[in-house]
C-alpha cells in the first residue's frame, strides 16, 4: 500500500524546523519553498487517492460486467457447434454450397 512506501506527510513537511547556521539559508525562502512542496504533496496525495477509487469502481464493473456476461449454459459440445455452422453457411450461402 502507498501509505507504507510514503516517508513523509504534509504536515511533517509543514512541522520540520532547520537549525540556522553561521551562513544558513533565508528562513524565508525556505518556507516559501516548503509551502510549495507541501501543496505538490497534497495534490499528489489527493490524485493517488482518486485514481485508487477509480481503479476499485473500475474493477467492481469490470466483474460486474462479467458476471453478466458469463453463459448460464457451459456445456455446448463440439456437434451443437457444428450444427450451428452449418445452419449459419445454409443461410448465408444457400444452395451456392452445394452447387
Amino acid at each position: 500500500m502507498l501509505s507504507d512506501k510514503v516517508k513523509l506527510t504534509a504536515k511533517e513537511i509543514l512541522e520540520k524546523e532547520f537549525k540556522s547556521g553561521v551562513r544558513g539559508y533565508k528562513q524565508e525562502e525556505v518556507d516559501k519553498y516548503l509551502d510549495l512542496i507541501i501543496k505538490d504533496y497534497e495534490t499528489f496525495h489527493q490524485e493517488i487517492e482518486d485514481l485508487q477509487q477509480e481503479n476499485m469502481r473500475l474493477k467492481k464493473q469490470l466483474d460486474d460486467t462479467y458476471k453478466k456476461q458469463t453463459p448460464v449454459q457451459t456445456n455446448t459440445t463440439n456437434f451443437d457447434i457444428l450444427k450451428r455452422l452449418s445452419n449459419l453457411e445454409k443461410h448465408v450461402f444457400g444452395s451456392k454450397l452445394y452447387d
